[in-house]
């Protein structure tokens, strides 16, 4: 007959041991997701030629005596920053932090301060690298010969400021905006729901989900007031851009109003081809936590989304080519 005090033990040690066991599970379903995170952030610093950014920046004396390396460096942040949503002084602090973002830098010697990041962000757009830098991106994913699907898709998406201490939310802002939390930042609706900030233009290439174009403005500017398509283009647009002629030798304009049973049928069909629009929105916002800003005028907004967005592409290409 077994005592109690030994069945009790051996109780303890049966329920200790299942716990160790769900804690080591636990811990291994971590380090795999950590692995593969950390496998595809190796992949992105792969997957594309860094050193041919460095033709696109101007020759100026170095700090340090290694303006290339110094280049690369600071660019290569930017896509962190984007990847992670995360704000200047975060990015200093998990850059230091972090090993696995160390090697994707190539363990650089110094790591630069949030305040180096947000003046480098300003010279990117005071010397007008940012659409070449966006360029040189798009010229190297062209050349990895992606398989792509017919048509291009145009959307928008919000990107969610802070108004500051502007009472009335729908009123203009006036001089109060000067000194409030966002300069250009405007207030607009859709359906029900209110929203502050500014907007993201977007064109999408169908099959490959890659954004090719983007265009940033305040947010009560309509979507039909943007046209990214180019003249080649058969592009795939939602009611929002009804009324409204495009570039595009193909338009795939969504109609609104009361509507014949052949144009409902159109709609629909419209509907499912520009579907994979939404991809990007969500990616963005669920795994890189993108979508808000703190910053407080287009201009800034705009480099801050091309990195995003750039960062987004770079993403989605690890999914679409093998290294």
């Amino acid at each position: 007959m077994i005592k109690i005090p030994t069945m009790l033990y051996h109780l303890s040690r049966i329920k200790r041991e299942k716990m160790e066991s769900l804690v080591n599970f636990a811990l291994q379903e971590k380090y795999a997701k950590v692995k593969k995170l950390r496998s595809r952030l190796e992949n992105m610093g792969k997957i594309i030629d860094w050193n041919k950014f460095i033709e696109l920046f101007p020759e100026r004396e170095s700090t340090v005596g290694r303006p290339n390396y110094e280049k690369i460096l600071m660019l290569k942040m930017m896509f962190v920053q984007g990847w992670y949503g995360l704000s200047d002084e975060e990015l200093e602090f998990q850059v230091n932090d972090r090993l696995s973002f160390q090697q994707f830098l190539d363990f650089p010697n110094f790591i630069p301060d949030y305040s180096t990041i947000w003046r480098f962000r300003e010279e990117l757009a005071e010397e007008n690298l940012t659409d070449k830098i966006w360029d040189e991106l798009q010229r190297q994913i062209k050349e990895k010969n992606i398989s792509v699907e017919k048509g291009v898709i145009q959307d928008a998406v919000f990107i969610i400021a802070e108004p500051g201490k502007t009472r009335s939310g729908m009123d203009e802002r006036g001089q109060a905006a000067k000194t409030s939390r966002s300069r250009d930042g405007s207030w607009t609706k859709k359906g029900k729901k209110s929203f502050f900030g500014f907007k993201a233009h977007t064109k999408m290439r169908r099959g490959s989900k890659i954004i090719e174009s983007l265009a940033v403005t305040t947010a009560r500017i309509p979507d039909n007031k943007i046209d990214l398509a180019e003249p080649e283009d058969i592009v795939y647009r939602d009611k929002g851009y009804t009324g409204t002629k495009t570039k595009a030798k193909g338009d795939g304009t969504m109609k609104r109003g009361k509507l014949t049973p052949h144009e409902k049928f159109r709609n629909y069909r419209i509907q499912k081809l520009r579907s994979q629009g939404e991809h990007p929105y969500a990616t963005i916002k669920r795994s890189m936590h993108g979508g808000q800003t703190r910053l407080t005028t287009v201009s800034r907004v705009f480099v801050q989304q091309l990195f995003v967005f750039a960062a987004y592409n770079l993403f989605r290409l690890t999914s679409l080519v093998k290294i």
